[in-house]
């Protein structure tokens, strides 16, 4: 849980553009070597065979060293967790030119086509069959991010399933390092302004709920978090949000009959309600309108989009 709370902490300077890189010229087999270590217990103990291909010539690179470390390992402990035991991982360095390649590639069970366009989006929990390891969908995300504030980019690709991933890190060779576009930020003397809410949160996958809400709590909001529509509707009852988050797969009341409840009670009827659901195809989008639904996204949640649909409610005080 403290691994996952400072991943949705970095997440949320990322998107308030308050995390700065430290730059520093790099030997690159400084950061490969760092990240082995912390993926080498995992690899070890699922008896997988570890195959590194250095380049030829030590190589620099202008980087934030613990930053592009951090990226790597998630590379490669995903890879680890994602293959059946004694399987193959192989990281590789190459170079040209233009930029650094850093790849990490296994034998797993790979990822089916139609779901690799939504593997790097955040909370994003792409069913990967009898081998799921129950993440959040923050590592991936938070990596991509990583990579882009370094000027580079982070790619996937897969032969499907049961035929492996791999996973390349894009960056810009030492020599022609440019800052990236610097991202808006909110000045710290207008922090406090930031306008908060009081939020509930309502989804019976307990880890998807309990990251939400840790994601939301870091960006200062006021956040409490039912798993079911029954418990939600009973939080109604002594506490009284501005927004809620409503999943529509619930068990027992579903989250449609839990909005309609809430649009027929009169102390509840001006929240403004936000469907968070796998359901996107137009006839859920109809009866999420009809059951009085202000917001609907389709998950993996793009939390830029759900950050201003949240702000729309301050604007509508």
């Amino acid at each position: 849980m403290a691994l996952l709370l400072d991943d949705l902490l970095d997440v949320s300077r990322i998107t308030r553009g308050a995390l700065e890189l430290r730059r520093e010229t790099v030997a690159l087999r400084e950061v490969v070597d760092e990240a082995l270590e912390v993926a080498r217990p995992i690899l070890a103990g699922k008896g997988h065979e570890l195959a590194i291909k250095p380049l030829a010539r030590p190589l620099h690179i202008k980087a934030d060293r613990l930053r592009l470390a951090q990226v790597l390992a998630n590379l490669l402990t995903n890879a680890a967790k994602y293959t059946p035991p004694g399987g193959r991982v192989e990281l590789t360095a190459t170079a040209n030119d233009a930029e650094i390649v850093l790849s990490v590639e296994d034998n797993g069970i790979g990822i089916e086509p139609d779901k690799l366009s939504a593997i790097f989006a955040m909370f994003s929990q792409v069913n990967r069959d009898q081998h799921r390891q129950g993440g959040l969908g923050i590592g991936l995300a938070l990596s991509k991010s990583l990579i882009e504030l370094h000027g580079g980019r982070l790619t996937a690709s897969s032969g499907g399933k049961d035929r492996g991933s791999r996973f390349s890190i894009h960056l810009p060779a030492a020599s022609r390092v440019l800052s990236p576009p610097a991202s808006p930020r909110v000045p710290a003397a207008d922090r406090s302004s930031v306008p908060t809410h009081r939020i509930l949160v309502v989804d019976d996958n307990v880890d998807a709920a309990d990251a939400m809400t840790a994601f939301l709590e870091m960006e200062g909001h006021e956040v409490r978090t039912a798993y079911c529509g029954e418990e939600a509707v009973a939080l109604l009852g002594h506490y009284s949000p501005k927004v809620i988050l409503l999943d529509l797969g619930l068990p027992g009341i579903s989250g449609i009959d839990v909005a309609r409840h809430i649009r027929a009670t009169p102390s509840t009827n001006d929240v403004t309600l936000i469907a968070i659901t796998g359901w996107g195809q137009p006839q859920d989008r109809a009866s999420t309108a009809d059951a009085g639904f202000d917001f609907h996204f389709t998950k993996p949640v793009d939390v830029g989009q759900l950050n201003r649909a949240i702000e729309s409610a301050v604007l509508a005080t």
